[in-house]
């Protein structure tokens, strides 16, 4: 998307916000704010869907302090009927950044990144296919629907080494108790250890929801906006070089791409000459027209109305646009034969682009057969997806048009006493560039006891066409040798939870046939065989004693058969802490963790392209990572100081931190990393 229509796009997502925003601020506000619409003087608790139960009215002389530092305050993902809380441990520090401890990067945060773990994309349809900077973005998936009865903020700011820097915001607030409204940004800048390596990430969310007085309306607003940049220098010419630096900086060592620019610590340089920049906008607007029975429920005083939703309407349009582009403004055309096998013709530039738009309609019917139970529907649906591709630069332009139709369906039951939840879905594309493409998953979960815990069970099996980077008509420098057919993954899946003694076990078993793949820089290739992958893990946590607790996790893959897939057999994570509550509002968690994956053939990456690809000629034999951490907690106010990558330490090199791993060929990571961060929330 280019600048003019990207102002465009933001300026139309701003105006259809303002306009929900200024439709609910019309209506008149007659009872005071608070999740239940309730007045202060009716005492409020929820049933296990969210709903308001009235309960004994209180003293009608009883004022609320507008000063007062309470409030209540839930969430529910989209597409989601459970209700959540906000999170306020310490321990895990993971959780605070959109980077899982199951993943690696490329040796600084912001760099493309990948799962240790076996996690193919399990969506039908079409999918332009770069993905390797998913975990950094806000996702229509994860987007958080807040109900409040006060504003609420949160802050975080973490700086690291070598000026990098993590910003994430967070407001959300109801103007009436009918309509909320939230802000999320997220910007990071990283200039890295090495050469040719800043990355930084800014990302933008919107988000509202509004419902009638009579419960009849009912509408679901998200925009986002990804925006990833990211240098690329192909690895370390000689990483050997580490051993022996004469100023003892990692930047003395050259790099395979890119001309090194002057050292810069400025984290709000963004400025990309080698390297891939991506970015994303997502406009969503879900909206839906209920029939249904009216009831009341009266009070000694009062009488509510109420609605109980039988049927509905459902309309929801998405429009996405996608850009995603590799320059190289200072090619050499040498580094480019020597590394990669590859000549770039002798030009100064290069540059690769595919360009989307998506606009998709689906139109739903929603039937709900327990009127006293919103979790417990059935929805089916049609849709239909208008894609646009533009290749290549501004020069060398092509552009092609797509559809497809699709038939989808749901069944949802959560019971009301929480002891059985069921989740069905399907989807199947009738027709257009995705013909024959499929879903199906299954899922059961059932509360044996409180004390024994939960079961679930499912079963998901996706058809899908390859992604379009797969396709020859995409503009990057793809070499495949035939068509490829459809992939099929089977999925089986079981979790054990047990939340009274704290642990949790989970299997995984993976049928795949027809696997596309990279092999090298620039080749793709599919591997017909069917093979399988089975993975298995386990969470528990120790208490060792009034103060001491050990979080252990661990994970077991294996995959069967000559696949082009590798992956570590054991990968686990262990948290040794010091935790309790000291004084009146002391919250400590400090102790020791580290992280270990038995050696396995990594895959390498190819930056032309943006895709990890299979190689076995590099393994990996790192050492655990090793990391020191003190988080506490005073009221909403979270402390973060973590001296991280203890594991580099090299006793023969006057104990120095130069000993790195190597989370991909050539790639080493950081050394002797100090991390400090503030997360803050605040009740206006």
């Amino acid at each position: 998307m280019n600048v003019s229509a990207g102002r465009k796009f933001t300026i139309l997502c701003s105006c259809m916000l303002l306009t929900a925003y200024y439709a609910a601020a019309q209506i008149p506000l007659t009872r005071p704010i608070n999740s239940g619409g309730l007045p202060d003087s009716v005492s409020v608790r929820y049933d296990s869907q969210g709903r308001p139960i009235r309960a004994a009215r209180k003293d009608s002389l009883q004022h609320r302090d507008k000063f007062a530092d309470s409030i209540t305050i839930f969430y529910r993902f989209f597409d989601s009927t459970r209700n959540r809380n906000i999170d306020s441990s310490l321990s895990d520090f993971s959780l605070r950044l959109p980077q899982p401890y199951t993943s690696i990067n490329l040796g600084n945060f912001g760099t493309a990144s990948k799962s240790l773990l076996f996690h193919p994309l399990m969506k039908p349809g079409w999918d332009a296919g770069f993905h390797q900077y998913d975990s950094y973005n806000f996702s229509v998936e994860n987007t958080r629907f807040y109900q409040t009865t006060r504003p609420y903020s949160e802050l975080a700011y973490m700086l690291g080494n070598n000026a990098e820097q993590y910003v994430d915001l967070l407001h959300t607030q109801n103007k009436t108790s009918d309509f909320n409204f939230s802000f999320g940004y997220r910007f990071s800048n990283s200039p890295g250890t090495y050469k040719t390596q800043n990355a930084s990430i800014s990302d933008i969310k919107l988000t509202a929801h509004y419902q009638s007085r009579n419960r009849r309306y009912e509408s679901f607003f998200i925009f986002i906006s990804n925006s990833n940049a990211s240098s690329e220098n192909g690895g370390l010419q000689n990483v050997h070089k580490l051993d022996s630096l004469a100023l003892n900086d990692p930047y003395e060592v050259d790099t395979r791409l890119g001309i090194a620019q002057p050292i810069s610590r400025n984290p709000f340089n963004t400025t990309v000459n080698t390297g891939n920049i991506y970015k994303e906008n997502i406009l969503l607007y879900r909206h839906q027209y209920a029939f249904g029975q009216k009831d009341s429920l009266v009070t000694d005083s009062v009488t509510y109305k109420i609605f109980y939703p039988r049927f509905a309407l459902q309309h929801t349009i998405t429009i996405k646009s996608g850009s995603y582009n590799y320059t190289d403004n200072s090619v050499v055309d040498s580094l480019y034969r020597i590394y990669f096998n590859a000549s770039t013709g002798g030009v100064s530039a290069l540059e690769y682009k595919d360009s989307w738009s998506n606009i998709t309609n689906e139109f739903s019917l929603v039937s709900y057969p327990d009127k006293k139970n919103q979790s417990q529907f059935v929805k089916l649906g049609a849709g239909l997806q208008n894609l646009t591709g533009t290749f290549g630069d501004t020069t060398h332009v092509s552009v092609d048009h797509f559809y497809n139709a699709f038939l989808q369906g749901e069944y949802r039951n959560r019971t009301k006493n929480n002891v059985w939840d069921i989740e069905a879905n399907g989807q199947l594309y009738l027709t257009g560039l995705n013909s024959g493409d499929y879903s199906a998953y299954i899922s059961l979960k059932r509360q044996l006891s409180k004390k024994i815990g939960y079961l679930q069970l499912g079963f998901q099996n996706v058809n899908k066409t390859p992604s379009f980077i797969f396709d020859t008509r995409t503009n990057f420098p793809v070499a495949k040798h035939a068509e490829f057919s459809k992939e099929n993954i089977t999925r089986l899946f079981a979790e054990y939870e047990n939340a009274r003694n704290g642990w949790k076990l989970a299997g995984e078993y993976y049928l795949v046939s027809n696997y596309a793949y990279f092999d090298t820089f620039f080749r793709a290739k599919q591997y017909a065989t069917l093979f399988n992958v089975l993975h298995l893990s386990a969470e528990k946590k120790f208490h060792l004693s009034k103060h001491w607790n050990l979080y252990s996790e661990a994970h077991l893959q294996q995959t069967t058969g000559g696949a082009p897939l590798s992956m570590p057999f054991i990968l686990t994570r262990q948290r040794l802490a010091y935790e309790g509550h000291f004084y009146t509002n002391l919250f400590i968690s400090t102790g020791l963790e580290f992280r270990y994956y038995s050696d396995y053939h990594a895959d390498n990456y190819s930056p032309f392209v943006g895709q990890f690809f299979h190689q076995e000629s590099f393994s990996t034999s790192n050492r655990p990572d090793v990391n020191l951490f003190f988080h506490f907690r005073i009221k909403g106010f979270k402390g973060f100081l973590r001296l991280e990558n203890i594991n580099a330490i090299n006793p023969s090199g006057g104990f120095s931190f130069n000993k790195y791993n190597y989370t991909v060929q050539q790639y080493p990571s950081e050394g002797l990393w100090l991390r400090f961060g503030i997360w803050w929330n605040f009740v206006n």
